[in-house]
């Protein structure tokens, strides 16, 4: 039984280009679970959503990068999709984001490609985890050891492969983010 969010702030941080069901469905799981969600882009306005390779539907966008600050979440979440988190490796304030949960030790759920990002902020080294089958050489060699199975844990980092996932990894994400912070997530430097 999942634990209770109420109190609890996540940032979801996404751009164009997400998995539309890697957004929604998380999204409402945080929200029914009590969870404040704010959706967190670079760019203001909404944010459009794909199903796999057709465009889904906009969402708006709760903060922006210039504006939200990571110390004012209890967690994070990110979603998957191509484009995405392509596009997020980019923008450096987007990896300084990441990057500040990460040193906190707060707990952080990705999905799909999502977890490529997590690289970037220097995550994922000893860390064991999954993702979409095309990241395992890139999370591999930043130092991962990757798994193919369903929703992957390691002290507060949740992850799964692809949207048939989400029954598993939604409750998963919710019993970390419940729990909170996780003492010396991060591998040393």
């Amino acid at each position: 039984m999942a634990k209770s969010l109420n109190g609890k702030t996540v940032a979801v941080l996404a751009t164009d280009g997400f998995e539309q069901s890697e957004l929604t469905e998380p999204v409402k799981a945080l929200k029914d679970a009590g969870a404040t969600v704010h959706v967190v882009s670079p760019k203001s306005g909404s944010i459009q959503g794909w199903k796999h390779h057709d465009k889904g539907d906009t969402v708006p966008v709760d903060a922006t990068l210039d504006s939200a600050d990571a110390g004012r979440y209890d967690a994070l979440m990110l979603p998957g999709g191509v484009m995405n988190p392509d596009a997020l490796r980019l923008e450096p304030k987007a990896i300084a984001f990441i990057r500040a949960f990460v040193q906190a030790d707060k707990p952080i759920a990705a999905i799909c490609h999502g977890p490529w990002t997590l690289i970037d902020a220097g995550a994922v080294r000893g860390r064991r985890m999954t993702s979409w089958p095309s990241l395992k050489t890139d999370l591999t060699n930043a130092g991962a050891t990757w798994v193919d199975e369903t929703v992957v844990t390691d002290r507060g980092l949740v992850t799964s492969r692809n949207p048939q996932d989400l029954p598993k990894f939604c409750p998963k994400m919710i019993e970390e983010f419940a729990e909170g912070r996780h003492g010396h997530r991060h591998a040393a430097a």
